[in-house]
């Protein structure tokens, strides 16, 4: 893995997602989650460097979309992302999103 390159607080989650490659598009989960990017629990196959775009259903049903990079893929398992563009307004609601779950405890990853 080399050196630590995380940026901001990650948040072990279990929220429900889609994401959108080259040729798939497909249901997945989202197990862990910061600013910067996160992990796609899910089938299929991407390469290093494709972009993506991932939306993230938030557990109030409302929707996060960002495009970004699989930085490291496990296939048929999944993927890490870090994002590459993502809204204003869909960063804020991630960062509150991400400052409540610290708040309660739940960053300890």
């Amino acid at each position: 893995m080399g050196r630590e390159r995380r940026r901001s607080p990650r948040v072990n989650v279990n929220l429900p997602a889609r994401w959108e490659g080259v040729l798939t598009l497909q249901d997945a989960d989202v197990t862990n989650l910061s600013l910067h990017g996160c992990f796609v629990l899910s089938g299929g196959t991407v390469e290093n460097k494709e972009l993506v775009r991932v939306e993230i259903i938030l557990p109030d049903n409302t929707e996060i979309s960002a495009w970004g990079e699989v930085v490291d893929a496990a296939n048929e398992i999944g993927f890490a992302v870090q994002f590459t563009s993502i809204p204003d307004d869909e960063l804020d609601r991630l960062q509150q999103f991400i400052a409540n779950l610290l708040a309660e405890g739940a960053g300890d990853a």
